[in-house]
């Protein structure tokens, strides 16, 4: 693979330029601006998992800023890596905080992750033709609202907030998905919607866990 080489995959992008996606690049700022927020929710409640996620948090904006500037394969990976990152890391944590099962729980739950998301995103791309890419977020969403409806029996305000979590990124998936559809409607395309909903879901996550950890 020539991890140099130049890739084009967004609506606001029209040449092979550094600032050819100034908003989609910019609006990378919303997961350092929601990180900053958690912190200072967070104050003296947090701990090493919480601390993991903001870090993680701030690497994803950092990593997408990177991609849609130098638009490389390498910038890809820098890209696509930390949110990996969060998922694995968020949804270990879910399973042992929330659910309450022993550690090697929640690494198997991880190591379930990757033949689940194989399948379901599988799944979504015959049902759907694809979704611009999309589909291998899908899993994630509905992890998210399982966990979600399991726990609102158990542990009603996480519950809730896992909920809320799924819906915001519900919104930001849409906005991902229609931004090679829109294009010739709206220049500017919706990818960085997805940024802005994005860093509010992943911020929230952080929140909802701090929370339910604060109360048991």
């Amino acid at each position: 693979m020539e991890w140099t080489a130049q890739v084009d995959n967004y609506c606001e992008r029209t040449d092979l330029s550094y600032w050819s996606e100034p908003v989609n690049a910019l609006t990378n700022a919303a997961f350092l601006i929601a990180a900053m927020v958690a912190w200072f929710v967070l104050r003296d409640r947090r701990d090493p998992g919480t601390l993991l996620l903001l870090v993680i948090l701030t690497a994803i904006g950092i990593g997408s800023f990177l991609f849609h500037t130098h638009a490389t394969r390498w910038a890809g990976v820098a890209d696509v890596l930390p949110i990996m990152f969060y998922i694995l890391v968020y949804l270990y944590l879910a399973t042992v905080r929330m659910v309450g099962l022993p550690w090697w729980a929640g690494a198997f739950a991880v190591i379930l992750f990757f033949p689940f998301t194989a399948i379901v995103s599988g799944i979504v791309s015959v049902l759907t033709g694809g979704l611009n890419g999309s589909e291998g977020y899908v899993p994630t969403l509905l992890l998210i609202a399982g966990y979600g409806l399991w726990l609102r029996g158990r542990a009603p305000s996480t519950g809730r907030g896992l909920l809320i979590g799924a819906g915001i990124l519900t919104l930001s998936l849409t906005a991902r998905s229609v931004d090679a559809a829109v294009c010739e409607a709206i220049p500017l395309g919706t990818h960085w919607l997805w940024h802005c909903l994005n860093g509010v879901m992943l911020g929230w996550m952080i929140v909802v866990m701090d929370r339910h950890r604060a109360v048991r």
